[in-house]
């Protein structure tokens, strides 16, 4: 595990998440990112890009050049091996979050900004999918034919599936628990996803077709004093990646003391990678890289 000095941020103000916080949020500090390469087999963690000014959730892209990542409202590439971003043409759409992703044939983007939108990799006027907001994507099913994402309906946030076509929005689950984060493992058998309904923050896991009348089908896979965000299986089916904050923590905010780390995805003890002030932006979406050897992420200081 390589380890860092972590800051005390309790004195910032905080944004208390863009999913799943609702009322008046605090403005968010100013920030320095660096996006971060981490070699899941060893200490390596490799700095592609550092400014003073927000980024974040890195996609990697299907071909291995590029992240994808959002700062400003907008989509930008970033080499792999470091250089300038360039920014993604998203037409009249320019207010996107860091809820987006790369289809598996790597032609599509699926972008966030209250509905979920589609746009061509190479730029240009989005499509809307969803019909309901706020709706924010996570995880593209192997096959590209299906978009999975969270959703608050009425007073409740769940699990959600639509086609890439659009048309009706399927429920995958029914929990009156805040669930979120949803990603596919790389069979398309399960849905992996982060729920207070055990009364803090743990990963879960569902069958990709829904988790069945009264969540039945819902099976717990973390435990512990952690609060844990944003599971991302690996593309070869090996690692679960995730977020962990300080027990207590509300939501996922942003530039707290939080824990990456990753376990077996067939269960087993979660080991720490790396210790870190990040939190909201810095693995929100999976981040893997092709061959599952590395993953990307976002690590944060606060500019005083």
């Amino acid at each position: 595990m390589l380890e860092e000095r972590i800051f005390d941020v309790k004195t910032f103000p905080l944004v208390l998440a863009c999913i799943g916080v609702v009322g008046a949020q605090a403005p968010r500090p100013k920030v320095r990112s660096q996006v971060i390469l981490a070699d899941i087999d060893g200490p390596m963690h490799e700095i592609i890009y550092d400014e003073p000014r927000l980024f974040e959730a890195p996609n990697w892209s299907r071909d291995g050049r590029y992240l994808l990542v959002n700062s400003e409202g907008r989509l930008w590439k970033l080499p792999v091996e470091g250089g300038t971003p360039q920014v993604v043409a998203t037409g009249a759409v320019n207010r996107i979050n860091n809820d987006h992703g790369i289809s598996p044939d790597g032609k599509w983007f699926a972008i966030s900004a209250g509905h979920i939108y589609l746009v061509p990799a190479t730029g240009g006027e989005p499509r809307q999918v969803t019909s309901a907001t706020p709706s924010y994507y996570h995880g593209w099913s192997l096959d590209g034919s299906t978009l999975v994402y969270c959703a608050q309906r009425g007073n409740n946030f769940d699990i959600y599936s639509i086609s890439r076509d659009g048309g009706p929005e399927q429920r995958l689950t029914t929990h009156a628990a805040h669930d979120d984060g949803p990603d596919y493992t790389s069979d398309g058998r399960w849905i992996y996803f982060n729920s207070d309904r055990s009364g803090n923050f743990d990963i879960w896991r569902i069958p990709a077709q829904g988790a069945g009348p009264n969540d039945a089908r819902a099976e717990r896979v973390t435990s512990d004093e952690w609060e844990d965000w944003f599971p991302h299986p690996s593309p070869d089916g090996k690692w679960l990646v995730f977020l962990s904050y300080e027990k207590g923590t509300k939501g996922h905010p942003a530039n707290q003391n939080v824990l990456l780390r990753r376990m077996p995805l067939g269960g087993g003890k979660a080991e720490t990678i790396r210790k870190m002030l990040g939190g909201q932006g810095s693995i929100n979406v999976n981040s893997w890289a092709p061959d599952s050897k590395r993953f990307a992420y976002v690590r944060y200081s606060v500019i005083q």
